[in-house]
């Protein structure tokens, strides 16, 4: 399959289970939910170190935030729900609670409860209040600008992380540029995050290592620097290899966006550098879910 002259190689992208929540942080103005959205989603690209991915979903504008302020919907996802309970309560008391003119509320309701409030209200020393409107109840911690409002808990998802692609190009410069606007057309995406920076992961692993403590290292099929070395998944011509992983709600949701992105890469296409779009995978060991490039394109199997 050729598009734009760019192949879209016959692979699939491994992913995975996980589950994951969405938190709808608001402010006094958008530049305070935004920095308290990307504050908390930091340091966290990859369960492999992180015990969590996160990102920001997108920005809510005030008429649909719960408060009427602006916000930023943000997701994180963890391998299982017992890690999912420890990491979003610490990163809601370390960056949320502690950001000017904050408030966190529930972006999920169904599944599993996780707790937001129920935990954090106790920074309140005993001056926190509830209310409980119909099956919600919120939680008012008084701080020094006034107070921090809180949902008690928040829903959950069995979502789907490790959705990627891989760009292909002939030199760094045009590997980055073709991600780039790959990045800015998946991120309108509604239930997905790009969790590396940037959204673009340039340290692409594989599963397994040499050295026993690891269990993933560099994926030295797509490093161009190591052609001739060992086999080589990249043709002479590339210089340049760029990734960008999907972490998402729903199969539907990454697929949606992995089609976003490919479109995007071949928009770019053959004459501004782009050679093929490709993904990783571990011959279907690594997850249930595969995301078949060229279906995912129209082109069948």
């Amino acid at each position: 399959m050729i598009v734009n002259g760019v192949e879209i190689r016959d692979s699939f992208a491994e992913a995975f289970p996980m589950v994951g929540t969405r938190l709808i942080i608001t402010a006094d103005t958008p530049d305070w939910a935004m920095t308290a959205a990307r504050v908390t989603t930091g340091f966290a690209t990859s369960v492999i170190g992180c015990g969590c991915e996160a990102g920001v979903e997108r920005v809510i504008p005030p008429e649909d935030t719960p408060d009427g302020r602006p916000g930023v919907a943000i997701l994180i996802f963890a391998m299982d729900f017992k890690g999912l309970k420890t990491v979003v309560p610490l990163r809601l008391g370390q960056c949320v609670l502690t950001c000017p003119t904050t408030a966190c509320y529930a972006g999920v309701e169904g599944g599993k409860r996780v707790p937001l409030a129920k935990t954090i209200r106790y920074f309140g020393d005993g001056f926190q209040t509830s209310k409980k409107f119909g099956d919600k109840r919120f939680w008012r911690v008084p701080v020094m600008d006034g107070e921090f409002v809180c949902d008690e808990d928040t829903g959950s998802v069995e979502g789907v992380g490790g959705g990627n692609i891989l760009i292909l190009a002939r030199s760094r410069g045009q590997a980055l540029h073709a991600a780039e606007q790959a990045v800015k057309a998946m991120s309108k995406v509604e239930g997905v995050i790009l969790p590396f920076p940037g959204g673009v992961v340039r340290s692409g692993s594989k599963v397994g290592s040499k050295y026993k403590a690891l269990f993933a290292s560099t994926n030295d099929a797509y490093c161009p620097t190591l052609r001739g070395v060992g086999a080589s998944a990249l043709p002479e011509e590339v210089g340049s290899v760029m990734e960008i992983v999907i972490d998402g709600v729903s199969f539907e949701a990454v697929a949606q966006a992995t089609r976003a992105g490919i479109e995007a890469v071949c928009e770019v296409g053959a004459a501004r550098g782009v050679v093929a779009i490709d993904a990783g995978n571990y011959g279907g060991n690594l997850g249930p879910f595969h995301f078949k490039l060229r279906e995912i394109m129209g082109g069948g199997a």
